[in-house]
């Protein structure tokens, strides 16, 4: 199902391309910085063979502004991201009939939005999905330690995880606006980590693959 891995003569035209969204930004002191790609990229990958797509490699950058105190972290901002995502769209749909961007990055909403409405006004079928299940802790906490600890173990540092700031999001906001997410957590962490398994990672994620599939199906994807 993978794009990259083709000549250009096996690319049929028509159908669905699936491009997953991510992100190089810290994920706490246990985790490597691609998270949001690797998670984004899986859930692709499960999607493919159920939708009948293809998946295109990822966008490995993303709007990381709020990560760029810490070490590492990479944006390019939403206005950049917005651009981007425009011009992939307009690529793909010259020759693919559908296009799906499997967001794996919060803080790429507004500029996935943005572009999705952009290519669509021009007569596009566009759309996007997010990769999250409705109870996931913010970050680098137990939802995504325990994707990583199912999608790819060997990179995850399990005993330099430990809890950051545990309480609710919406009370982390204001200063998270004022001061990105070194203001509320100084290693990075909201949630705690300590408890993630394997086995809930693989729940987590065959539950992300099936509420993208039900948007897919059901017309309902996110705009």
């Amino acid at each position: 199902m993978s794009l990259a891995d083709r000549p250009w003569p096996q690319i049929v035209p028509g159908g669905t391309v699936l491009v997953p969204l991510g992100s190089t930004e810290q994920h706490g002191p246990h985790l490597p910085l691609d998270v949001d790609t690797v998670i984004a990229t899986a859930v692709a990958d499960e999607l493919a063979p159920l939708t009948g797509a293809s998946v295109a490699p990822a966008v490995p950058v993303g709007a990381s502004g709020e990560h760029q105190s810490f070490p590492g972290t990479i944006s390019i901002g939403t206005d950049a991201l917005t651009a981007l995502v425009v011009e992939l769209g307009r690529s793909l749909t010259t020759w693919a009939s559908r296009v799906v961007f499997v967001n794996g990055h919060g803080g790429n909403v507004e500029g996935v939005e943005a572009a999705v409405r952009t290519l669509r006004a021009e007569g596009r079928d566009v759309a996007w999905v997010p990769c999250q299940v409705p109870y996931a802790d913010p970050h680098a906490g137990l939802t995504e330690t325990s994707l990583m600890l199912h999608l790819d173990p060997e990179r995850v540092r399990l005993k330099q995880a430990v809890a950051g700031n545990t309480r609710p999001l919406r009370e982390l906001l204001a200063a998270m606006r004022a001061g990105g997410v070194e203001a509320a957590s100084a290693n990075g962490v909201l949630g705690d980590p300590t408890g993630a398994t394997a086995e809930i990672g693989k729940r987590i994620l065959t539950e992300m693959v099936f509420a993208a599939y039900d948007r897919i199906q059901i017309g309902a994807m996110a705009r």
